[in-house]
């Protein structure tokens, strides 16, 4: 059963003191005193993977937890901020709460009413601004390099697209990736690794730029083909199993028969 709502500060307070004795210099934990920011990161990263994918599964029973842990990531950060001078858990959601109230004017302010495309509208200005306000300047400027390259690839080129430089529609992206496949067959034959990165990297990007005219998030399409490719793939498995082989028993044109009759079945059952 959920605790009632005013233990929130209580328990914030509470994981705010357990974050201190772990980096207590005296007291705390070895592995936990010798953590920085760049060692970090990493797990901030794969915990806010981890909350995607208790999502994607409806896995709600877990997902408090795993929500938990990347609340614990934030509370990691801050604690040593603080230790350095830098700044305190308290300006972090200082921070959010300010940004949240000066870009909801309509909800917050004076501003009219507004509907989801408005506030989408409104949203990209007011970001634009504090951007020019950090001296950000440029089109693309702040879109962090450090994340997922397919979810950058999508963001840079709507931002571009907010000054018209875009394909006209997906046609058109379409007709690029022809020309992009054409390049990399080309370079195939002399396998220069260089090149080669360099014309995958292309069809990538250009892969990801369709999936944005189509208004699909390019990385959920690829997680998406992810797990129906391991829920085949072990589907081949189970099937090989029952006839007494592996997969490693098999040629690849038992493979690729195997592959075959267990998608028809999937497909159907989907």
């Amino acid at each position: 059963m959920p605790a009632p709502p005013d233990s929130a500060e209580a328990e914030l307070r509470r994981l705010l003191d357990i974050m201190a004795a772990l980096r207590d210099p005296a007291t705390g934990c070895p592995w936990d005193r010798e953590q920085d920011f760049a060692s970090i990161a990493p797990y901030t990263i794969e915990e806010g993977y981890e909350v995607a994918d208790a999502i994607a599964r409806r896995d709600f029973a877990a997902l408090p937890d795993e929500l938990g842990d990347l609340l614990f990531q934030v509370v990691y950060h801050a604690r040593m901020a603080e230790e350095a001078g830098r700044f305190t858990f308290a300006d972090v959601a200082r921070a959010i709460a300010d940004k949240m109230i000066r870009r909801h004017p309509h909800v917050f302010g004076d501003a009219a009413a507004r509907d989801a495309a408005a506030q989408t509208a409104a949203w990209e200005a007011q970001k634009s601004a504090e951007r020019a306000a950090r001296d950000e300047t440029g089109v693309l400027s702040g879109v962090p390099i450090a994340l997922p390259a397919l979810v950058r690839a999508a963001k840079l080129t709507a931002r571009a697209a907010r000054v018209g430089f875009d394909w006209p529609d997906a046609e058109a992206v379409l007709t690029k990736l022809d020309e992009e496949t054409a390049e990399l067959r080309a370079e195939l034959a002399a396998a220069d690794p260089v090149r080669l990165q360099d014309e995958v990297g292309d069809l990538l990007f250009v892969l990801a730029n369709l999936a944005r005219k189509l208004n699909l998030d390019p990385e959920a399409c690829l997680r998406h083909a992810n797990l129906k490719f391991a829920r085949r793939f072990q589907g081949m498995e189970h099937q090989a199993e029952t006839t007494g082989k592996t997969l490693a028993d098999m040629s690849l044109e038992e493979m690729e028969e195997l592959w075959k009759k267990v998608k028809i079945h999937q497909v159907i059952t989907e």
